[in-house]
């Protein structure tokens, strides 16, 4: 019976989508769990820390010695492994986070490659593909009855909810210091509720004469909108309301306010968070930039980590650190290339193993022991959030997608 219903539905979805260019029907079935383990659904909410540039991880995560090694040296930490010494707060929180020595990628372009990194797809010109917060949105829902389910901090939402209705898109926050833009006092201002009520009559002209998924989801993208200025929950995107100690606590930088602010939307009931930061792209002078970065960096990740810790909410809540490439063994003194063979996630909790390292690179820090791809972090943070990993999703073109792309697996030896 269950496969008749499912093979029903996908009959359905193809007649729509041939009668009606329909992108994606809601998904009626319960989430399959993926096996066993303590980690499948324990991450209710998830922040994504994208460090732009292609983090060296033989400079940060994953130290070397011999004529590899940069100009940090390897300190210990309070887990069993060394990072080196230009994440000495991280070190004070190594017990609570698990580090992925073994990630391998193909693309290492800067903008193909963050691209890869955000959708697990590669970046073509017919198709845009979804974030993870979009696949959440999808299968759980929206996470709160005003707030947005997903938003994206220091950057814009490009490419969020890809083949997804606009209203699956997150909301942007340019700058964390500013919070939502164009809001004076709550309600919004007076030109963007008049930007508002213009699109709300264009938006029910089209619904009315094109009863269109797509058209549809515009309207809901601006009805939740209005509906968040008008709620008390606005709050949550306004950093004055924490205290000056904890602000200091993770910095004033744009990435360390960017990671207080993800803590509050979390905190308040959006499920999905992006904080980018921008600079990592260390070709000749990567001792001095390492200094000028990691110090606001390394503050901020912990304070992120020890006060999702504090508050209860780490066992919860999934927080990713990824980068789109490593960099290249081959240190002359100056910098290093782009080098995607081998680099460094990280992972903290929502269900993963404490103070712990999966996989290995060699000596040299060139090539991955136990490699895990890019499709498979996204398997796996889909699979802690609780996603069904083989459900398909149908794109505007009929092609079918599922989380993290279908040669993905979820690496479950990261979970306790």
């Amino acid at each position: 019976m269950n496969n008749f219903i499912l093979e029903r539905r996908k009959f359905i979805e193809r007649c729509a989508l041939g009668a009606f260019g329909l992108s994606v029907l809601p998904d009626l079935r319960a989430a399959e769990p993926v096996g066993g383990g303590n980690g499948f659904g324990k991450a209710k909410r998830i922040i994504f820390l994208q460090v732009k540039g292609g983090m060296s991880h033989i400079d940060t995560f994953d130290p070397k010695i011999g004529p590899t090694k940069g100009p940090g040296d390897a300190i210990r930490t309070k887990a069993d492994f060394q990072i080196t010494e230009y994440l000495p707060k991280t070190a004070g929180v190594a017990d609570r986070i698990s580090v992925i020595r073994s990630m391998t990628a193909k693309v290492g372009v800067h903008g193909p490659a963050q691209y890869f990194m955000r959708t697990a797809f590669t970046q073509r010109n017919t198709i845009k593909h979804p974030n993870l917060g979009a696949w959440a949105q999808h299968y759980l829902g929206e996470s709160h009855g005003t707030l947005p389910s997903s938003a994206c901090i220091n950057s814009g939402p490009k490419y969020g909810n890809g083949f997804f209705p606009t209203a699956f898109s997150p909301i942007p926050i340019l700058n964390p210091d500013n919070g939502l833009r164009n809001i004076k006092t709550r309600g919004g201002s007076e030109a963007l509720g008049q930007r508002l009520a213009l699109s709300e009559k264009l938006s029910s002209f089209f619904s009315n004469r094109y009863p269109d998924r797509n058209v549809k989801s515009y309207r809901e993208f601006y009805d939740n909108t209005l509906r968040l200025l008008r709620s008390k929950d606005l709050d949550s995107f306004d950093l004055g309301k924490e205290p000056a100690a904890m602000r200091q606590k993770y910095g004033l930088s744009k990435f360390g306010q960017g990671c207080l602010l993800a803590r509050r939307l979390v905190e308040t009931g959006v499920r999905y968070v992006e904080v980018a930061t921008d600079g990592w792209d260390m070709h000749n002078n990567l001792q001095g930039d390492m200094e000028d970065l990691s110090p606001s960096f390394d503050q901020a990740y912990a304070a992120l980590i020890s006060d999702l810790d504090q508050r209860g909410m780490l066992n919860s809540t999934l927080v990713v650190l990824a980068t789109e490439f490593g960099r290249k063994p081959q240190f002359n003194g100056n910098g290093r290339g782009h080098y995607p063979i081998c680099f460094c996630s990280v992972l903290a909790g929502g269900g993963v193993k404490r103070g712990f390292v999966y996989g290995a690179s060699d000596k040299t820090g060139a090539y991955p022991e136990n490699p895990v791809t890019v499709n498979d972090l996204h398997a796996t943070i889909g699979w802690a959030a609780g996603l069904p990993l083989k459900n398909e999703v149908l794109s505007s073109t009929g092609r079918p997608f599922v989380v993290g792309g279908a040669k993905a697996k979820p690496v479950r030896e990261l979970f306790a």
